[in-house]
């Protein structure tokens, strides 16, 4: 099978950076023309140039405008790749693909939408952020054998939840993936999935050995529940909290960094609650550490760690939670 090369690599982003779609898509087509399965350009050109786009603006080096751009140009290569995707065999069955409510990065799901189409796989991609309702409908309307939520971020952990929630209640087993779920099926598990998987191709191998049928997964712990519940209905409100805490403690914010950084912060926070998995914090951490400082702000994992506590000081899972393992305690 023809490979991709480091050059092939470089191309496509030099395309992508400039934002010059036709280009993007010349370079993608150009390795279909050559043999290159369409997977393998997904997988090994169109998913790395993506997360190079995230650490430009998560180094400062981009605007948001600019990854915007970005990913509209890596969208439009991806479509073209998935024209050119066809199945290894006949149907195997029905996917419903969707980002769980308030998770707006795509193009992981697409990927995996197209490696699992060639796989023979009936694929419905449901999108963005979709609601859990609307997933429900669905799952009436197309009775799939398989649902697959895709979650980048933490915020859309809750959500994915019931979507997990919804699709077993019907039977309906879960794959799980995507960067919130973590390394490993930890979370996925916890939260009730079928399956996880860490990539596409990861995704076409444990799609195949999940069972027919599956029982409705249980409920949570009560104090979870609960606890998760009350962090969902405050969390503007303890996002301000904390960062007027912050400012008080005398943190700059001119572009606003701080307050996006307390609000991802706080969603990894209860993340970490629902699914008991503390290594959502150290993760979510280093994110926002190097977000504040690329932006002009010094002792980052102090100011969020002490803005945090300060916050959720009502919150008693989530509070030991941070006091435990958020970097930058000053104790």
């Amino acid at each position: 099978m023809t490979m991709t090369s480091v050059g092939d690599i470089e191309r496509f982003d030099t395309a992508v950076a400039s934002a010059d779609t036709d280009g993007a898509i010349d370079v993608v087509e150009d390795l279909l023309r050559l043999g290159v399965d369409p997977v393998t350009v997904m997988v090994d050109v169109i998913a790395p140039v993506q997360a190079r786009v995230g650490r430009r603006w998560q180094d400062g080096t981009w605007s948001v405008a600019q990854e915007h751009a970005a990913t509209t140009v890596a969208v439009s290569a991806l479509e073209a790749v998935s024209r050119a995707t066809r199945p290894a065999g006949g149907a195997r069955g029905r996917v419903v693909i969707a980002c769980a409510e308030r998770e707006w990065h795509a193009v992981p799901a697409m990927i995996v939408a197209g490696a699992l189409r060639a796989e023979g796989w009936q694929i419905t991609l449901l999108g963005a952020s979709t609601p859990t309702a609307r997933l429900s409908r669905y799952l009436q309307d197309l009775g799939p054998d398989v649902t697959a939520v895709s979650c980048s971020v933490a915020a859309g952990l809750p959500n994915a939840r019931g979507f997990i929630e919804a699709s077993t209640t019907a039977g309906i087993p879960v794959l799980a993936g995507g960067a919130a779920f973590g390394p490993d099926d930890r979370r996925a598990r916890a939260l009730g999935a079928t399956a996880w998987a860490h990539d596409a191709r990861g995704a076409t191998e444990a799609i195949a050995g999940l069972p027919t049928v599956v029982e409705a997964v249980p409920a949570l712990p009560a104090e979870v529940t609960r606890e998760v519940a009350a962090l969902r209905t405050a969390h503007r409100d303890l996002v301000l909290d904390a960062a007027t805490h912050a400012a008080a403690a005398g943190a700059d914010d001119p572009d606003r960094s701080l307050r996006d950084a307390l609000d991802q912060a706080m969603h990894a926070v209860t993340g970490a609650v629902l699914t008991s998995d503390e290594r959502l914090l150290t993760e979510t951490s280093g994110w926002t550490s190097d977000v504040l400082r690329a932006r002009g702000h010094r002792d980052a994992d102090a100011i969020v760690h002490s803005a945090l506590a300060h916050a959720l000081r009502d919150y008693p899972l989530a509070a030991g939670l941070v006091r435990r393992h958020w970097p930058g305690a000053t104790s």
